[in-house]
This record gives structure tokens, C-alpha cells and sequence, in this order.
């Protein structure tokens, strides 16, 4: 029987150097704010854009600021995906495949920025997510929607949102923001052949080293149960 696993937290590049940001904004504000002391008033829609520009700067930083602090959390139980908007959670045995989300497009081979997560019993993951997440990832997970139907995997009508209830294996029904989402990762699960999708954005390295980590995880939780 092998040691089991550590707990390995990932943090978000999208999440790097909102500090610097932050304080870059407030810099450029301070500098601009005394400059414009000493400046005839003709040069003041010049302020006015720089003004503008450190606040974009400021709430970028802020929304970098204010993420999760990881965005995942792997362990020798399963992984936890931790969102602004929620979280999902799964354990290893959940797990049936795990692989870059790739795809042919004519003789060119297309690497999606995603890593791809395929499920045992999908209805499971009714349980596991929350509502809010659920929402949002319908939002975020559009591109892969509109590849898919570029790709031809999907046709326009199979494409649009879906409010119907969703049932699950068990017979139970699902309604709301929840049953929608399970509907449209039905539909990218039949374009891809993953139900949940890992967006490169919350790694903190490469998609390849990621996808191999995953793998060693969940092959270290087998061999260790």
C-alpha cells in the first residue's frame, strides 16, 4: 500500500499580481491627480482618460484580489473547484477519464484550453455543485459551445439553453439554474466527450503538466484504497 496523497492547492494564474495592479492604478492616479495641478485647463479630458485608465486598472486588480484564494484543491479524497460563484467538488472514484480537450478541424488538430473531465454517473454532480457555480458556468463555457457548432459536433438548435428539468439516473427531478447546467453539460459531453471542463486560466502551470498531475492523482488514490 502506497503513503497517501498530500494536498496540493492550486492558485489561479488569472489571479497573479493583483497587488501590483492595485498599486499601479493608485500610482498612476496620484501621479496624474498632481500633474493636472499644474496644467492649463485645456488638457483636462487627457486627465480624464488617465483617470479612467488607472480605474480599469484598479477593479482588475480588485477582481484578480478577490478570487479564491486556490483554485483548486486536490487530495487524497478528490478535488474541489473553487469559483468566485461557487465551487464543484468530486472524489477520484467519480472520475472516469481525465485528458486535454482536443479536437480536428479539416488536417489541423485543435488544443482547446480546457482539460477535460469525464464522469462514472454524471447525475452524481447534481450534488456536488453549487447553484450559483452551476449559472455561471453556462456563461463562461459559451466559447466551447460556439467551437463545438464551428466544429459541426453541434448544430444551432442543440446549442440554445435549456430550462427544461433535467432527470437524473436515479429518477429524481432537478429544475432551475441546476437543471439547465446539466442539460448544457450534456450537450458538451456529446460534442467533447467530457462533462466538466478545467479552463487554463485556474492552473498554475502548464495544461500537459496539469493533465499528468490529475492522472497521478487519481492512479496514487486508486492504488492507496
Amino acid at each position: 500500500m502506497t503513503s497517501p496523497l498530500p494536498v496540493i492547492n492550486i492558485k489561479a494564474q488569472s489571479s497573479h499580481h493583483a497587488l501590483f495592479l492595485m498599486l499601479l492604478a493608485a500610482v498612476i492616479f496620484v501621479i496624474t491627480w498632481l500633474s493636472s495641478q499644474h496644467y492649463p485647463q485645456k488638457n483636462q479630458l487627457v486627465f480624464i482618460f488617465i483617470y479612467l485608465t488607472s480605474l480599469v486598472i484598479f477593479i482588475t486588480g480588485l477582481a484578480k484580489y478577490i478570487q479564491p484564494q486556490f483554485s483548486l484543491t486536490l487530495s487524497p479524497k478528490g478535488m474541489i473547484y473553487q469559483h468566485n460563484s461557487g465551487y464543484w467538488r468530486l472524489d477520484w472514484r467519480q472520475v472516469q477519464r481525465i485528458a486535454l480537450v482536443k479536437e480536428s478541424y479539416g488536417i489541423t488538430q485543435l488544443h482547446l484550453p480546457y482539460i477535460g473531465i469525464k464522469l462514472v454517473d454524471f447525475s452524481e454532480l447534481a450534488k456536488q455543485i453549487s447553484p450559483r457555480l452551476a449559472n455561471r458556468l453556462i456563461h463562461e463555457q459559451r466559447p466551447l459551445i460556439a467551437m463545438a457548432i464551428k466544429l459541426q459536433l453541434l448544430n444551432f438548435e442543440q446549442s440554445q439553453l435549456n430550462f427544461e428539468p433535467y432527470i437524473l439516473s436515479c429518477g429524481k427531478e432537478v429544475k432551475g439554474p441546476l437543471a439547465a447546467f446539466l442539460h448544457h453539460s450534456a450537450v458538451l459531453y456529446r460534442a467533447f466527450g467530457y462533462h466538466l471542463y478545467i479552463p487554463e486560466s485556474a492552473l498554475d502551470r502548464e495544461l500537459s503538466e496539469f493533465e499528468q498531475l490529475l492522472t497521478q492523482c487519481k492512479s496514487s488514490s486508486e492504488q492507496y484504497r
